[in-house]
């Protein structure tokens, strides 16, 4: 297996894919912010086949991380000789909207990069 790791940084936090290279398939964990955590997972087959699972956060709500796992799907989808799961958890305290939108920046950042 093969590993590597791509960050973006903006809007005073960093977020990070954690890459791993399985056979012909991806492992991706991005996260960041103040509490990396798993809050959704999203995942595409190599047949194109998608799906999303989000994990229950606070006050009955759901995370939504899932949005910049999508942008990641959205680039690699073309790419893909085999199957990628994302897992995916941001979280940054009393966040912004600037910090909302470097999110969506940083995510097509690492998803040029990968």
């Amino acid at each position: 297996m093969k590993q590597k790791t791509f960050q973006a940084s903006r809007a005073g936090y960093t977020i990070t894919a954690e890459v791993t290279v399985i056979g012909k398939d991806l492992s991706i964990a991005l996260v960041g912010g103040d509490t990396p955590h798993i809050g959704t997972v999203t995942w595409v087959s190599n047949n194109g086949a998608s799906d999303t699972i989000r994990f229950p956060s606070h006050h009955g709500r759901f995370h939504k991380d899932d949005v910049l796992s999508e942008i990641l799907i959205k680039q690699l989808q073309p790419l893909l000789p085999g199957s990628c799961v994302i897992t995916a958890g941001i979280h940054v305290n009393g966040i912004t909207k600037e910090q909302t939108a470097a999110s969506f920046i940083m995510a097509e950042e690492i998803g040029k990069e990968l």
